[in-house]
This record gives structure tokens, C-alpha cells and sequence, in this order.
């Protein structure tokens, strides 16, 4: 009988101390996720990421390790993947702290694949759904940006003066990742082409790439319609992207100095 209960004691212990080693274990690689996010190393933090969702993926309590998770594919630039997780977490976890910041995330994807109309349709419906006031400024600063790269000036400079009149001490996203390019200043570019199919808007690009100007294909969409627009430089100053325009005019190309 002795004996029996010393192995009862003991088989007890083992499960205790098991499932302790357990949880510790999980903390750690969570941790281990997020150390290698801080410091950059996206691919790592992924991989962590996936090894612990394989071996934890019946557990009811994971949206922090999905949000850690989407927000480094998508500074690693693997947009969809981290649209998907983003809408696990809005779907999945209704109550969960991180469904703002999962929904917030995918006016980001948006952002980022050149689909400024819809991110800025995203961030619109955060603003009107009651987004806390520390929330507010980051999407200000994401509609200017939406406003930046649709050319839309008036809106541009409206969010820029709403956040410099209502947080003046705001000076660039704030929060867990910084996902959008960090201008306070318009940015001005040539556009020498809006086309209906995307394939026509990369030719052109490619060939002025041939030919030594920066150029790239931005995606823009409103409704049913998408336009492929190819622009010509990122520039600070709007004298240099006329000098700019004048030099692609030389060679041929109809110009549209942007905003």
C-alpha cells in the first residue's frame, strides 16, 4: 500500500512538473519571438512564430502569438500572409486586446500593396468606430499618407493640420511596428502613365528602368476600377521634380508632376 501511494505521489509530481515545463517552454519561445521582432530579424521571428503555432495550435489562447506573428510577415513583406493571420484574430477572437491592431493591420496590408483607396477606407472605419484617442494620431498620419500617394492634396494637408493642431506633439507612428514610410513632408514624383492592365504599366516601367530613372508601378483603386500608374522618382522638392518632368518630356513621355 506504501508503495502505491508513493507511486501515485510520484506519477502526480510527473504531470505536475510536466505541464510547469510545459508552459514555461511556450513563454519562452513566445519571448524568444518577440526578441528576435525587436531587433529586426523578421525571418527568425517567423519561424519561431510557426514552430509554436504547430505544437500549440489546440490552444484557445493564442492572439497574441497570431498578432506577433502577422505584424513579421509583414515587416518581412509577405503581405498576404499577414492579411491572413490579422483576419484569424479578427474573426477567431472577437474579445481579444489585439483585434484593433489586427483590423489596423490590414489597412496596413493594404497600404503596402499599393491599395491606397481601400486602406484608406480602413482606416476611415477605425476612425468613425470610436478609436481611442491615443489611436487617433497614427490614423491621421495614415490617411495623409493614403491622401500623399492618391495625389489628394486638400486631404493631405488636412490630416497633416489636424494632427499638428490636435497633437502637437506627435511626430511619427507610434506603437508596436512602424509599417508605413515616415514623411512629414510631401513627397513629389512624375507620373508618365495610368494604365487599365497591370502588364502595359510594367513594360513602361521597365523601360524606363533601362534608361536609368527610378521607376515603379502604384496600384491604385476605387470601386471597380484599378488604375496601374507609373511614376518616376520620390522626391523632396517639388523644383526637382519639375527639372525631372522637363527631362521626360525631352524623351517623349507625357508628364504629370504628383501631388
Amino acid at each position: 500500500m506504501k508503495k502505491l501511494t508513493l507511486f501515485i505521489v510520484f506519477i502526480c509530481g510527473f504531470i505536475f512538473f510536466f505541464f510547469i515545463f510545459t508552459f514555461s517552454c511556450f513563454a519562452l519561445n513566445l519571448d524568444k519571438l518577440k526578441f528576435d521582432f525587436i531587433r529586426g530579424d523578421y525571418k527568425s521571428a517567423i519561424k519561431e512564430g510557426e514552430n509554436i503555432l504547430a505544437e500549440a495550435k489546440n490552444s484557445g489562447d493564442l492572439d497574441e502569438l497570431y498578432y506577433f506573428l502577422g505584424l513579421s510577415y509583414l515587416k518581412d513583406g509577405n503581405y498576404l500572409r499577414a492579411w491572413d493571420i490579422f483576419e484569424i484574430i479578427i474573426k477567431e477572437y472577437k474579445a481579444s486586446r489585439y483585434l484593433y491592431a489586427a483590423r489596423l493591420g490590414i489597412g496596413d496590408v493594404h497600404f503596402l500593396m499599393g491599395n491606397f483607396d481601400k486602406a484608406r477606407q480602413v482606416y476611415l472605419e477605425l476612425l468613425g468606430g470610436g478609436a481611442k484617442d491615443a489611436n487617433t494620431p497614427d490614423l491621421y498620419y495614415r490617411l495623409s499618407q493614403c491622401a500623399l500617394k492618391l495625389d489628394d492634396s486638400i486631404n493631405f494637408k488636412l490630416y497633416r493640420e489636424k494632427l499638428a493642431k490636435e497633437y502637437p506633439l506627435y511626430t511619427e507612428p507610434s506603437g508596436s511596428v512602424q509599417v508605413l514610410q515616415n514623411s512629414s513632408d510631401l513627397i513629389y514624383s512624375v507620373q508618365v502613365g495610368s494604365f487599365s492592365r497591370e502588364i502595359n504599366a510594367l513594360n513602361l516601367s521597365r523601360q524606363l528602368t533601362k534608361k536609368g530613372f527610378t521607376a515603379y508601378v502604384e496600384k491604385n483603386s476605387s470601386g471597380s476600377k484599378t488604375a496601374f500608374r507609373v511614376k518616376v522618382g520620390r522626391l523632396q522638392k517639388r523644383k526637382d521634380a519639375v527639372v525631372l518632368a522637363d527631362r521626360l518630356s525631352v524623351e517623349g513621355y507625357p508628364v504629370k508632376v504628383c501631388p
